[in-house]
C-alpha cells in the first residue's frame, strides 16, 4: 500500500511540483492550502507523513507543528519542514517545535524524495525495535510508547517520533559517551545531511519531555565528549 503524503503548501505551482514529485516516487499526495484543510485532511486520513509549509495564511506551519506534536492522533507522525527560511535560527526553531527534518526552496524533486525515504525510513526502524527499561522508564516497542514509573504506576509519556529514536538508543546503550556524529550516525543515519547542533536540539527536548517525571537527570552531558544515558541519574 502506498504511504500517503500530506502536502500543507498554499501556493498551488509549489504544491503541484511536490504532488507530481510524489507521483513519481510511488507516493500518494494529499494537499492542504492552510491549516483549516489540513485539520479535515487529516480528520479524513492520518497520512504517513506530513510536508509543511513555514509560511502559511493565518496558522503559520510552526504553530501547526507545535499542534500536531501535542495531538495524539498526530504526534507521531514525521514532519518535513518546506521552508524558505535558510538561517541556523529559523531551523532550530522547527525542530523545537517537533520537526524531524527541513527542506529549505528551492529544493530539487531528488533532495525532497530522499529526505522522506530517510524519514520514512526512521520511523519504519522504530516500529520493528523491541522494549527496553532502565530505572524508572520503559519503552513498549510493539506499542510504540514511553512509560514512567510514578508510585508504582506506569505513566504515558506523550514524546516526538525523533525524541523517542534518540531515547530507544540511549537505553539500549547505555553508560556510554556518544559524540553528537556518532549520535547523528546512530539515530538520524549517516547517509542524511543533519548539523551537529540538532542533536543539542532534541537533547533539549528529550530532557523537557522527561522533566515533569524527574527523569531528565538520566541524559547527562559529558563536556567535551558528548552525551551519556544513565538510570543512576548521578551527573
Amino acid at each position: 500500500m502506498q504511504k500517503r503524503i500530506l502536502i500543507v503548501e498554499d501556493e498551488p505551482a509549489i504544491r503541484d511540483m511536490v504532488a507530481f514529485a510524489l507521483r513519481k516516487g510511488e507516493y500518494e499526495p494529499s494537499h492542504a492550502g492552510d491549516a483549516r484543510e489540513a485539520q479535515a485532511s487529516i480528520a479524513d486520513r492520518v497520512p504517513d507523513l506530513i510536508l509543511l509549509d513555514w509560511m502559511l495564511p493565518g496558522t503559520s506551519g510552526l504553530e501547526l507543528a507545535r499542534r500536531w506534536r501535542k495531538d495524539p492522533l498526530t504526534r507521531e507522525v514525521p514532519i518535513i519542514m518546506l521552508t524558505a527560511r535558510g538561517e541556523e535560527n529559523d531551523r532550530v526553531g522547527g525542530l523545537e517545535a517537533g520537526v524531524d527534518d527541513y527542506v529549505v526552496k528551492p529544493f530539487s524533486a531528488r533532495e525532497l524524495l530522499a529526505r522522506i525515504r530517510a524519514v520514512l525510513r526512521r520511523s519504519r526502524e522504530d516500529d520493528e525495535d523491541g522494549s527496553v527499561g532502565a530505572g524508572g522508564l520503559r519503552i513498549d516497542g510493539a506499542a510504540h510508547r514511553v512509560f514512567a514509573r510514578v508510585d508504582g504506576d506506569d505513566q504515558p509519556i506523550q514524546i516526538g517520533p525523533t525524541e523517542y529514536r534518540l531515547l530507544h538508543f540511549f537505553m539500549t546503550h547505555p553508560e556510554r559517551v556518544y559524540s553528537r556524529s556518532q549520535l547523528l550516525d546512530h539515530v538520524w543515519g549517516g547517509s542524511v545531511y543533519v548539523e551537529e547542533r540538532t542533536v543539542d536540539v532534541h537533547i533539549r527536548r528529550l530532557r523537557k519531555t522527561l522533566e515533569p517525571y524527574a527523569l531528565d537527570g538520566m541524559i547527562q552531558t559529558v563536556r567535551g565528549s558528548g552525551y551519556r544515558f544513565s538510570a543512576a541519574m548521578d551527573a
